[in-house]
C-alpha cells in the first residue's frame, strides 16, 4: 500500500469519526430538546391564537407594544427614581425642622402654653405645633397603597431624632400628623402634605397619556391610509378573479402598493387580450367548422334517402354536437359579464326544463336569493349537474342556501353513484371511464369538466360525495 493510499484511508477513518461525532451530537440535542418541544409548540399555538390576523391590527399592534412598553419603562423610572428621591429630600427637611424644634423645647425653657415655640413653627417653617398631654401613642394606622412618602418619613425620623412616634398620611388628604414621644409630653405636628410629598408628579403622568394618545391617533389616521389601498387592490384582484369587473380602481397609496396595483392591471390587460385573442380565434374555428358541416348537411339532403344517408346524417347531427360542446368548454363563457341574478327562480327553471322531459325533479331554496354570477354560465353549470343526476337516477333534488359568504347549491339523486377514488377523475377533461357517470352515452365527457370549470371561474368549486338520496351528491359552492 502507497503512503497515498494510507493517507486516503486516515482522511476517510478521520471522516467516518467527524460524521459519527456530529450524529451523536445531534442525538444528543433532540434528547435534549424532546421534552421542551411540546410546551413550545402550545406556546408558539397560543400566541398565534392571541395575534390579530389583519395587517390593520397587526400594524397597530407594532406600534402600540414598543410605545407601552417604553412609557411603562419611563413611568417605572420616574415613581422609582423622581416620587422616591424627591420625597425624601422633603421628608428629610421637615424632620430636621421638627428635630430642631425638639431641640429648642429641650434647651431653652418655655412657658406652660409654650406659645413662643408654637409661633416660631407656625411663622417661620410652616408647622402647627400642639404639645398633649403624656399619653401613650396610638396604634399605628393602615398603610398607604404607594408608600413612598410613609416610608421615607419613617426612616428620617427614625434616623434623625430617635425617639417614638406615630405618624398618619391617610387621615387628611392635604395635612400630615406627626406625633413624637417625648419624655413629659408628647409633641404633636401638622405638616402640609405639599411640603413633604412631590404634588404635582400627577402632571407628567399627563402629559405622558396624552402624547400617547395624540401619537396613537396619528398612527390609526396613517394605517387606515396606507391600508385602504391595499384591501381595495384585494378587493380588485377578488372580483377579476370571480369574473366581476371593479369599477375606478387606479393605484393609489404608498409606493410599493401603487407598484403592486400596477402590476395588477398590467396582468388584467394581457389575461383580457389573451382571452379576447382565444374568442376571436374560437369564432373563426367555430365559423369554419359550422360553415363544412351546414354543406355536408346540404349535400347528404339531396342525397335523398336510404339506410346509408341516415347513418351519415346521424354522425354529422354527433360531429355537430361534440364541436359544440369542445368550444364551449375552450371558451369557458368568458364574455358573459357578471350580474344579480334571482338563484331561486334559476332553480324553478331548472325544475321546469327537467319536468319537460318526464324527470322528477324537487327544488328547495334557503336565504337571500340574489347573487351576483353570471346567469347564463352558472345556469349551464347546475344544468350539467342536473341532465349527470337524471340521466342515471329516478329521483333527483336541489337544494340551494346562501348565508353571508357563499352560495351553497347541492345536487342529490338515488342512482348508482361514482366510486370515491374516481370522484376526482371523473372531472378531467376528455376522459372515459366505464362505470363513471361523465361517460353520457354518444357525448363528449366534458360535462362534468364544463361545469366545475365555470364554478372555478366565479371563485368555488364543485365536489362529489355520498347523497341522503343513496346515489352521488354534487356540490356547488361560490363566494357571493
Amino acid at each position: 500500500m502507497t503512503s497515498f493510499d494510507q493517507g486516503i484511508g486516515h482522511l476517510r477513518s478521520a471522516a467516518g469519526h467527524v460524521a459519527a461525532a456530529a450524529n451523536a451530537g445531534q442525538r444528543a440535542l433532540s434528547h435534549i430538546a424532546g421534552p421542551l418541544a411540546g410546551p413550545w409548540l402550545r406556546f408558539t399555538r397560543r400566541v398565534k391564537s392571541l395575534t390579530p390576523t389583519g395587517l390593520y391590527a397587526r400594524s397597530l399592534l407594532i406600534i402600540i407594544l414598543p410605545m407601552v412598553i417604553v412609557q411603562s419603562v419611563v413611568a417605572f423610572m420616574f415613581m422609582e427614581r423622581h416620587w422616591d428621591l424627591v420625597t425624601k429630600y422633603l421628608a428629610s427637611a421637615v424632620t430636621q425642622e421638627i428635630a430642631t424644634l425638639i431641640d429648642v423645647y429641650k434647651t431653652y425653657p418655655q412657658g406652660t402654653d409654650r406659645a413662643q415655640l408654637r409661633r416660631i413653627a407656625q411663622d417661620r417653617l410652616g408647622l402647627v405645633v400642639d404639645f398633649l398631654p403624656d399619653t401613650q401613642l396610638p396604634p399605628p394606622g393602615p398603610k398607604p397603597f404607594f408608600s413612598q412618602l410613609d416610608e421615607a418619613l419613617s426612616d428620617q425620623i427614625r434616623k434623625q431624632i430617635g425617639l417614638p412616634f406615630w405618624i398618619d398620611t391617610l387621615g387628611r388628604s392635604s395635612i400630615v400628623e406627626i406625633r413624637i414621644k417625648l419624655p413629659d409630653t408628647i409633641m404633636r405636628v401638622f405638616a402640609r402634605r405639599a411640603d413633604v410629598y412631590d404634588p404635582n408628579s400627577w402632571i407628567f403622568l399627563a402629559w405622558m397619556l396624552a402624547t400617547t394618545l395624540v401619537v396613537l391617533g396619528v398612527a390609526i389616521l396613517f394605517l387606515r391610509n396606507q391600508i385602504r389601498p391595499i384591501v381595495r387592490l384585494a378587493d380588485a384582484a377578488q372580483a377579476f378573479g370571480t369574473g366581476r369587473e371593479a369599477p375606478n380602481f387606479r393605484p393609489r397609496g404608498a409606493r410599493e402598493v401603487r407598484r403592486a396595483a400596477a402590476a395588477f392591471l398590467e396582468m388584467k390587460t394581457r389575461i383580457e387580450r389573451a382571452i379576447e385573442q382565444r374568442t376571436t380565434m374560437l369564432a373563426g374555428v367555430s365559423h369554419d367548422l359550422r360553415t363544412i358541416l351546414t354543406r355536408f348537411k346540404l349535400e347528404l339532403a339531396l342525397l335523398g334517402e336510404g339506410p346509408e344517408i341516415e347513418a351519415i346524417k346521424k354522425d354529422v347531427d354527433e360531429m355537430a354536437g361534440m364541436l359544440e360542446a369542445y368550444l364551449s368548454f375552450a371558451r369557458g363563457d368568458t364574455g358573459e359579464l357578471s350580474a344579480p341574478t334571482d338563484v331561486a327562480a334559476l332553480l324553478e327553471e331548472l325544475k321546469t326544463d327537467t319536468g319537460r322531459n318526464g324527470r322528477n325533479l324537487s327544488v328547495a331554496y334557503y336565504g337571500q336569493p340574489l347573487v351576483t354570477v353570471r346567469p347564463a354560465a352558472f345556469k349551464r353549470c347546475l344544468g350539467n349537474l342536473v341532465s349527470n343526476a337524471v340521466r342515471f337516477a329516478a329521483n333527483v333534488s336541489i337544494t340551494g342556501h346562501r348565508d353571508h359568504r357563499w352560495l351553497t347549491v347541492t345536487v342529490d339523486d338515488d342512482g348508482p353513484g361514482i366510486p370515491a377514488k374516481l370522484r376526482e377523475d371523473v372531472f378531467k377533461p376528455f376522459l372515459r371511464l366505464d362505470d363513471a357517470r361523465n361517460q353520457d352515452q354518444g357525448g363528449t365527457g366534458l360535462g362534468l369538466a364544463i361545469a366545475r370549470d365555470i364554478a372555478r371561474s366565479h371563485g368555488g368549486d364543485i365536489s362529489l360525495g355520498d347523497s341522503p338520496l343513496g346515489g352521488l351528491r354534487a356540490t356547488v359552492r361560490v363566494p357571493v
